[in-house]
């Protein structure tokens, strides 16, 4: 974002690290804020600034330091080596003061966003305590990326998700790996027998397929890691949502691969049934994403903390 100046004309720069003596605070916390939100329009809402005074307060902050900090590109900023350089400075001192600041507010709702599924069948439960002990949560679900994309803008504190964030901007720490397994109600299980893993294929081909996407992202993945061989198959049904797929093969309508959180209380009740056991099934990594900030509020590290530590049985 930053002119190029005439030559001999740029004011001296600080060195690398070193903060401008003669940036305010105020400046300061709008650079980070853009840091992290890699756009102005994320940034924005969170200073409660409009768009036009953080641009013009990133540019005050330019002049000043006589160095760009922002490349403009068609989606967001791309921070120039100096800004890196600044932003890494900043942040701890910038955010030690954000949290003594609000030590005497009162606590804010927590947003936690994640896959339904998971919400339902793992989050929720393992957070009930701290409900109890008077958390305030607000619970979004949705799919990864439209989920990362509304917590750059500012709306989800942490989001559990299953790819790993792209770029610097948001932090992530892998959480779980979550199992996927080839099931079926028994008496579909009873009529296939236990056919070896070569036979497979074979055994399911006149059984139906119920999934929740018509391009079967997760029964095609599991054809091919496990199995070695492409899919060569349609479904029968196409649900919404994989608890949709649980309740059709549970009543017997075909098979599926579901994920072992959402199944395995129906394996163990006897309500479904494993058709194959294999030594190593594909597993999908949860990621649990923070909001650059969020951990100004004490209640989100508390999430963060207990979902890491309820993860390890999960």
């Amino acid at each position: 974002m930053h002119p190029q100046a005439a030559p001999g004309s740029e004011m001296p720069a600080p060195a690398a690290g070193q903060l401008p003596l003669r940036a305010d605070l105020n400046l300061l916390r709008t650079f980070l804020a853009v840091y992290r939100a890699g756009t102005l329009t994320a940034a924005a809402p969170r200073l409660a600034l409009s768009q036009s005074t953080v641009t013009t307060q990133i540019r005050t902050l330019e002049q000043q330091t006589g160095r760009g900090l922002f490349t403009r590109l068609p989606r967001g900023m791309e921070p120039t080596p100096y800004a890196h350089e600044l932003a890494r400075h900043l942040a701890a001192p910038l955010d030690a003061l954000a949290a003594l600041e609000h030590t005497k507010t009162i606590t804010a709702p927590v947003h936690l966003a994640g896959p339904s599924e998971l919400l339902c069948v793992r989050v929720l439960p393992a957070l009930a305590g701290l409900v109890a002990d008077g958390l305030q949560l607000r619970v979004t679900q949705g799919l990864p990326e439209p989920l990362l994309e509304e917590m750059r803008t500012g709306r989800h504190d942490l989001v559990i998700t299953t790819r790993r964030p792209r770029g610097r901007v948001l932090e992530s720490i892998p959480l779980a790996d979550e199992e996927y397994l080839l099931v079926a109600n028994p008496a579909w299980a009873a009529r296939i027998g236990p056919p070896e893993p070569a036979g497979l294929c074979t055994a399911l081909h006149d059984v139906p397929l119920v999934t929740y996407a018509e391009d079967l992202p997760i029964v095609r993945r599991y054809w091919r890691t496990v199995l070695g061989k492409q899919l060569a198959t349609t479904a029968a049904v196409t649900v919404p949502n994989l608890y949709a797929v649980l309740s059709a093969v549970n009543a017997g309508a075909g098979y599926s691969v579901l994920p072992r959180s959402l199944c395995q209380e129906y394996l163990d009740s006897g309500r479904l049934a494993l058709l194959h056991d294999p030594d190593e099934p594909p597993l999908n990594t949860l990621f649990l994403a923070q909001r650059p900030g969020a951990d100004t509020n004490p209640d989100v590290i508390r999430v963060r903390d207990h979902l890491r530590k309820a993860a390890r049985a999960w």
